[in-house]
């Protein structure tokens, strides 16, 4: 895997100032995933927005990894239920189109 995509945990930890341990329950709790290369482990980069979004809810909100969990859920359905209308109207769009 390459590296340069890969931020390692304890320097995400220390600069936002929470233990590595938040990051193993979240691990462990399947909401990111953790590779581990020598020992070191590391954060997807990509994982970086969604990962800053559930420290800001569990430190600065008080929301437990269940409700985390529960939150970003609904957000996916949501999204989901989102790009189903646009599908949706752009098909209405079209038969719409075609009537005239």
């Amino acid at each position: 895997m390459n590296k340069i995509n890969l931020i390692p945990a304890n320097e995400f930890c220390s600069s936002h100032n929470i233990e590595i341990s938040f990051i193993d329950s979240l691990h462990d709790a399947g909401m990111i995933e953790i590779t581990t290369i020598k020992e070191t482990e590391y954060i997807k980069e990509s994982q970086l927005y969604e990962l800053e979004k559930i420290v800001h809810l569990y430190y600065e909100l008080d929301i437990n990894l269940e409700g985390i969990d529960t939150v970003f859920h609904l957000l996916q359905r949501i999204n989901d239920m989102q790009d189903e209308i646009i599908l949706l109207k752009n098909r209405l769009r079209l038969y719409e189109s075609l009537e005239y």
